[in-house]
Formats: C-alpha cells, structure tokens, sequence
C-alpha cells in the first residue's frame, strides 16, 4: 500500500537503506534452522545430508543414540533411519537491529532441500519486517502474500517490501526458529536496562506486550521502574494477571447492569400478571415474578427457561407441589395455550397432563389481566 503517513513514508525510505544479507549471516541461518542428519541405510552406510557425503560406522548405536560428525565436511548430525532420498523444509530467521530512531525486526523465509548423494541446497529472502517506534507504534513492512486461510507461507518472493496494513493478521507475528546472535538495540531499551535477555520470549512479542500492558494502566513508559523490573517474566505475568482481573470486574458491571434493565422490562412487559395464582387441591401455578427468578427456575430446573424473559408473546409459569418445582409451563399470549411443559432436564412427570389442563382451564384469568391493561 502507498505510505500515507509521516511515520510510514520515513519507514518506506529506511527499509530500503537497510543492508542485505552478509555470507556470515547466512551461513548462520542455514546451520541453526534447520536439523542436519545422517541418514542410515540398512546396508550401515549413512550418508550427510549437508555435503552428500556417505561413509560406514563401526558405530550404529552410539550413533543412533548420541548422533556422529560428517567426517568430510564436519557437521553435528542426528541419525535418521529413513528410506526417503528427497527432504525438503521451510523456516524463519530473524535479525534484531536499528534504524535511526527505531528497532528493526527482520524476518526472513529459509528454505531448504536435501537429496542423499548430493550436497544441500539453501535459499533465503526476506518477507516482514517490524518496527517499533520509542513509543511502542509499529509498522509492518512485508511482501505480498497469497489469500489463504490455512497456510500463512506463501510468499510472493518477487514481490516489493512495501507497507502493509496489519489488520491482527497472524502471518505477520512470526516465531523464527533462529535469531543472529549480534543485534543492536535503540538507546531507550538499554536506558531502560535491557540487557539482551528475552525470557522465553519472542523479541516483537517482549517489545510490544509490556509496552501495551504499561499503557493499559497509565504507567510512565520512559521508566526503568516499568519497564526493566528485575524479573521482566514475573511483572508481565502480573500485568497480565492485573488486566484480567479488571475485565472481569468490567464483564461483571456489564452484567449487572443488563440485569437490572432486563427486570426493568419484565416488569414492564408482563407486571400486569403478577400475582396470578391458580391451584387444584394438589399442584399451584404461578407467574414468575422477576428475570432473577426465572434464571433459578431454569438451574434448579436443568432446563433453558432462564432466558425467556425476552419472549414477548410466551408468560412463564412454574408449578409446585408443597413448594417444590414440578414442572415450568410457556403459555402463548397470542393463543392462551400451552407452548410446553417441562420438568426437570425437560422431562415430563407424571403430573404433566393435569398441569396443562389446569392451566388451560384458568386461561380466562390470563385474559382478565390483558383485557384490564
């Protein structure tokens, strides 16, 4: 996308300044993203997959178990029992560095392809890279990618690195399997007393989270109180923990308020049948007076009648026996019939048919009070 902010124009320029890949870094992403094997034939002949080499040991256990060095190009190797001749992986290298005011995280896309016989092939080129204001704002620069919901690889490797709108898409939040060891750091996080030490933590993710966290709760970010505590682990957690705390408090506020206008239109929509009463010399039928009660109504119950106070054509009754729930009865407004009668997970008891005649047989009741509102 065109830069149109001043900060992404700036970004557009820099990224095009920075420096391309050194042989070194190179040959440190090729070596420590990917596994190196020998593979071992059945004849005992293991071949490397890094040069192509193939050799016999007098070693198969200890190899299995503890791995073996090529002796021809000297590489660490696990051992593979495979009869596969062709292997081929995909995996990310990141490198930490600046830009004028801002840290630059680099990511790039490492493929390779191993064939026994024949010395491995590698290929590398970059894909996103992250920058991160002192402030904590971040642009994404990034290639182009192909619309997939399921795979986030695909790449266009000749595409631009352009400025791309980050709309939380998750293929730009990369872990890379590897970072260069040599990174450079903005003067605000060595102030801050960062020292190199990630904790587990991927770099962006470290950078970003306790920034967004400090700002959440109104903390001066400029403060090494803040945002280097001695164990940047523990305060996060806390944070988040914090953070949490707060959204429940907030879902908790938000749920009571709902419930006090819900009742406000209960009362509203079916007041005028409170108080009605109806029973035989067994079973009592009631209107449920409140959304509080319908909701302990359908717990006690194991039934789903604790939402159908927003049921604008249906009256809600319970009946008891000597004060215990029998079973809970919808009526239409529209019909005065029973919609359904229910007892405890839905079942019906075996008052259930003397319930609906009951209620039936005092629908005139119900007409009184429509009639009277």
């Amino acid at each position: 996308m065109k830069p149109r902010t001043q900060i992404q124009q700036e970004v557009a320029r820099l990224s095009k300044r920075l420096p391309r890949l050194t042989a070194t870094q190179k040959a440190y992403a090729f070596r420590h993203c990917f596994k190196h094997y020998a593979i071992k034939r059945a004849d005992g002949t293991n071949i490397c997959t890094e040069c192509g080499h193939s050799w016999k040991s007098d070693h198969d256990l200890a190899d299995t178990l503890c791995g073996c060095t090529c002796p021809h190009c000297g590489m660490q190797l696990e051992a593979l029992r495979t009869r596969k001749s062709v292997f081929s992986e995909n995996e990310y290298f990141s490198i930490v560095t600046t830009s004028k005011q801002y840290q630059v995280i680099r990511f790039f896309f490492v493929k390779s392809r191993y064939k026994a016989g024949q010395a491995a092939e590698y290929s590398i080129y970059e894909v996103v890279q992250r920058w991160i204001s002192p402030n904590g704002k971040t642009t994404t620069v990034a290639r182009l990618r192909g619309m997939s919901m399921l795979y986030y690889d695909q790449w266009s490797e000749y595409s631009d690195m352009e400025v791309r709108k980050n709309n939380r898409l998750h293929a730009y939040d990369i872990a890379p399997m590897c970072t260069y060891p040599r990174q450079r750091f903005i003067p605000e996080l060595k102030r801050n007393g960062f020292n190199g030490d990630y904790h587990n933590t991927l770099p962006y993710d470290l950078f970003t989270a306790i920034l967004d966290l400090l700002r959440h709760f109104g903390k001066d970010t400029n403060s090494p109180k803040y945002v280097c505590p001695a164990d940047l682990k523990a305060e996060h957690d806390k944070l988040v923990a914090k953070r949490n705390l707060q959204r429940e408090r907030e879902r908790t506020e938000l749920q009571r308020k709902k419930a006090i206008e819900d009742e406000k239109n209960y009362l509203k929509t079916k007041g005028i049948f409170f108080g009605l009463v109806f029973s035989d010399s067994l079973i009592c039928i009631k209107v449920i007076e409140s959304v509080e009660e319908m909701v302990e109504e359908g717990r006690i119950m194991h039934h789903c009648v604790g939402g159908y106070h927003n049921k604008a054509n249906s009256l809600i009754l319970s009946a008891t026996i000597d004060g215990k729930r029998i079973e809970t009865i919808e009526v239409s407004l529209k019909t005065l019939k029973v919609v359904q009668s229910r007892g405890v997970c839905n079942s019906n008891t075996e008052y259930h048919d003397r319930i609906i005649r009951l209620v039936e047989d005092n629908a005139g009741l119900i007409r009184q009070r429509m009639n009277a509102a």
